[in-house]
């Protein structure tokens, strides 16, 4: 499903007008397309417009258009975008942009804690791997129009959603922060001046409860107010042996609030202000397998926890099970993903003759405060990891879309200003010396010593600082009634001020000023503590211009076919290495890393829409193929002494395929859809990208050496500086994904109420991906299929259903982890296991 004129796109939902609403879509029923029609009709559309939705809804249409004041269908516009109602999203149980990609094929989402979170469209978007502030997201994620800066905001509940829009390739014209892969367009329910209200709770097993609330209505005949509440909570799906507590739980709380003064029809001023706030116990990781590297076999992770057993036989170090679907561990470190979120906008909208002008003004605030245990083990190798973080932003959007007979545009003014301060604190446990440095006999060995490495901490302190401004339009020609042109263009620039320093500290406080040859040279405890963490401080600084455009050209075949192309020149910005720097073979920070090239997009599309069968049915087919250079990839070193993350310029990299949606109502008794993406994302030139596990902890090779890739994991072998993966597949992507789903009724009576029985199936599958920032054979994660189902009644204002999520209790993998230290540890978190349990809805 797609849009096709500026304002469309732009989704400008308000009491006074609705923007995007979608009907009998993913089990949607056929009580919420009368209402909508109803509301509709209610919002001043024209007696003849709304006998052309109720025609519409009755012949089975999908999506009713109304942001440009005059009824539209979605079949008419051409982007490719899928929209998903909240009703939907709840009834199927996806209930953050986390769960959302089990209904949207062409969406990737992929996290180890809130703030390593990786929202990919067609496999494009964010490096994935450990996340920096230092660039930019290539997935805009929107509520209400307000930019959000972090993906850590996809974690939490949706809140009062009234749908959902996943818009796929460039959004750079007709949004203020430019996007390279697509946006997420998160739109939630608006004051109302009539009076209503919602309530809903689910109870399920894993101690699963979720409560959620909506109320609306005038507190004068121009002011309404919105409030709405959402909490939930859940048992973790792994326990943790060490301190006998289940972890990786949920804990959620939001709340929303908005005040709508609307003194005319032609003006509507809406307050906004939303909190919301996390506290569990996550995000750890459980034992998945061990392969081989080329470090020495005595070096390795089976060698190094038999010799701290045997060092220690009072103490258990043996992982309490090697299948992860037992969902048990051992990590002894602190867990917690503290996680706030919220802020204000203040949105008006102003009809100006044949056109509206929208203000938004925003502020937002994220404060991140986390735990991990970063050595993925029960041994204390790192006994402390945090990065504390504290982040502000202020957007301010001014927008103008004009809309006449043959001309329609829209033109933008966007402006950002974000800070982010970040504590960070990295510590080595008693453990440490016997994990990372090589076995001796020798008593007065640093191997022998774990004071050496015990209490070393380095203590980091960052800062960003970055700008933006923009201006942006798109135009929409109608050259005939069938042939529309649609060119766009932005003007772009973009400021980044970063500042990293890292303190190194031994465990008696001494604090370590350089780790430079001449310093380490014939001094054995610094040479080791060296090899761990180095002091370093850094301060990129960076600005750039960038000009983008975009042209699609669409003709409407038939009255209910419709072809469209576009090309689109896109960018994603300029960043910098905002987490430290990696070191040359001085132990110096390399200064040419300080920042990354912006990536240029070649973006080429071709899509038709149709609909058959009296509009009962639907077909949407999409081809696309995305050219990147200077792809913004992320490098992990694989050691505890290098910085955990940083980016790296990959020359090339292109992701192709084709989409497919496919819907059918036959009755209002049942509904289908069935989705499919087949996508090809791969590094068309990466020459020297990390290298993965199985290449690395051997000796390096000569500098001027080609890398030898004819013995991967063979303990003792040499290892490259870099490694060649051109032509590898991107991490993280799946090159087939289907989703699809089925809900039939029968009337029926229940406590006096007249309504429907209903049975609902919906799921998806996903192939093969792989889980490392250079692919590996290691992190190979197989394909998988989820099937969930639900069952129950629904009458007027009454929704009450069983489900159960993973109803096959299917083993499969979220993510996969490489240990550092190149001992070939992968650690992983499962994925949930069966889940089941009711809701009960009531709305008035």
């Amino acid at each position: 499903m797609t849009a096709k004129y500026p304002s469309v796109r732009r989704r400008r939902v308000q009491a006074s007008s609705l923007t995007l609403s979608l009907l009998l879509v993913l089990g949607a029923t056929p009580a919420a397309a009368e209402e909508t029609s109803a509301a509709t009709a209610a919002e001043g559309v024209s007696a003849d417009a709304a006998a052309q939705v109720d025609d519409d809804v009755s012949r089975g249409d999908i999506i009713i258009v109304t942001a440009r004041r005059r009824q539209e269908t979605a079949q008419e516009v051409p982007v490719a975008i899928s929209v998903i109602r909240g009703d939907s999203i709840e009834a199927t149980g996806n209930f953050n942009v986390v769960k959302l990609q089990q209904l949207a094929p062409t969406l990737q989402v992929y996290t180890t804690n809130p703030r390593n979170t990786s929202v990919n469209i067609r496999g494009i978007g964010v490096p994935y791997g450990l996340t920096s502030d230092g660039f930019e997201q290539g997935v805009g994620i929107y509520v209400d129009d307000v930019y959000n800066s972090r993906v850590a905001a996809a974690t939490f509940d949706f809140l009062d959603v009234d749908q959902v829009e996943v818009l796929r390739g460039p959004q750079g014209t007709l949004y203020g922060k430019n996007t390279t892969a697509g946006a997420i367009n998160i739109t939630t329910n608006q004051p109302t001046f009539d009076f209503e209200g919602r309530a809903e709770v689910s109870v399920g097993n894993l101690n699963y409860r979720q409560a959620k609330a909506a109320v609306s209505g005038p507190l004068t005949d121009k002011i309404a107010a919105r409030i709405a509440v959402a909490a939930t909570s859940r048992r973790g799906t792994l326990f943790n042996t060490r301190t006998d507590r289940w972890i990786n739980e949920q804990d959620n709380l939001g709340l929303r609030g908005q005040l709508l003064f609307q003194p005319n029809e032609g003006l509507s001023i809406t307050l906004a202000g939303d909190y919301s706030k996390q506290d569990p116990e996550c995000c750890g990781t459980a034992f998945v397998r061990v392969g081989t590297t080329q470090r020495a076999l005595n070096r390795q992770y089976d060698a190094i926890i038999a010799r701290l057993q045997a060092a220690n036989p009072n103490y258990n170090y043996i992982v309490p099970s090697r299948n992860v679907y037992d969902r048990l561990t051992d990590i002894d470190a602190s867990l917690s993903a503290g996680n706030k979120i919220g802020g204000a906008s203040l949105r008006v909208k102003w009809d100006i003759g044949p056109g509206t002008l929208t203000s938004i003004t925003a502020w937002r605030f994220w404060d991140w405060l986390p735990e991990n245990d970063r050595d993925f083990t029960g041994a204390s190798v790192v006994s402390r990891s945090q990065n504390p973080s504290q982040q502000d932003q202020y957007s301010q959007e001014f927008r103008y879309n004009y809309e006449g007979d043959k001309v329609d545009f829209v033109v933008g003014l966007f402006g950002f200003k974000q800070r982010i301060d970040t504590q960070g604190t990295e510590q080595q446990g008693i453990d440490a010396a016997r994990y990372s440095l090589a076995p001796s006999t020798d008593p007065n060995n640093v191997y022998n010593r774990p004071e050496v490495l015990n209490g070393l901490t380095a203590s980091n302190t960052q800062f960003l600082k970055a700008d933006s401004a923009a201006l942006y339009g798109q135009l929409s020609y109608k050259l005939t009634r069938e042939l529309t042109i649609q060119p766009g263009l932005r003007v772009n620039y973009d400021k980044k001020e970063g500042f990293y320093q890292r303190v190194v500290t031994t465990g008696a406080g001494q604090l370590i000023t350089s780790c430079a040859p001449s310093a380490t040279a014939g001094n054995a405890v610094l040479t080791a503590q060296c090899g761990v963490y180095q002091p370093q401080l850094t301060q990129p600084s960076v600005s750039d211009w960038n000009f983008s455009y975009d042209l699609n050209i669409n003709y409407k075949v038939a009255p209910d076919v419709l072809a469209y192309a576009t090309y689109a020149k896109s960018f994603k910005t300029v960043g910098i290495n905002q987490n430290g720097l990696p070191l040359d073979t001085n132990n110096q920070p390399v200064l040419s890393a300080s920042t990354v090239k912006p990536e240029s997009v070649n973006h080429f599309e071709i899509g038709l829409k149709t609909q058959f069968l009296d509009r009962l049915a639907t077909f949407n087919l999409t081809a696309f193929r995305t050219e990147i250079k200077n792809f913004q990839a992320t490098v992990n070193g694989g050691q505890f002494g290098t910085v955990r993350g940083y980016l790296a310029n990959a020359e090339k990299v292109v992701s192709q395929g084709v989409e497919a949606d496919f819907k059918i109502r036959t009755s209002d008794r049942f509904t289908a859809y069935a989705n499919g993406a087949y996508t090809d994302a791969k590094y068309k030139s990466f020459t020297n990208a990390p290298c993965p596990p199985e290449l690395s902890g051997g000796t390096f090779q000569p500098a001027n050496a080609a890398p030898d890739y004819s013995q991967p994991g063979v303990p003792g072998a040499l290892s490259p500086r870099q490694c060649d993966i051109s032509g590898f597949d991107l991490p993280g992507v799946s090159k087939w994904a289907f989703s699809y789903g089925a809900e039939t009724n029968i009337p029926a009576t229940l406590l006096a109420k007249d309504g429907q029985v209903y049975l609902g199936i919906d799921g998806n599958y996903r192939s093969r991906w792989n889980s490392n920032a250079s692919p590996s054979i290691y992190t190979d994660v197989k394909g998988y299929a989820l099937t969930n189902f639900r069952v129950g009644f629904r009458a007027d204002g009454f929704d009450v259903f069983g489900w159960v999520r993973n109803a096959f209790d299917v083993r499969y993998i979220e993510t996969l982890q490489v240990a550092p230290g190149n001992v070939g540890l992968i650690a992983g978190q499962p994925g949930d296991p069966r889940t089941w349990g009711g809701t009960v809805k009531f709305s008035f």
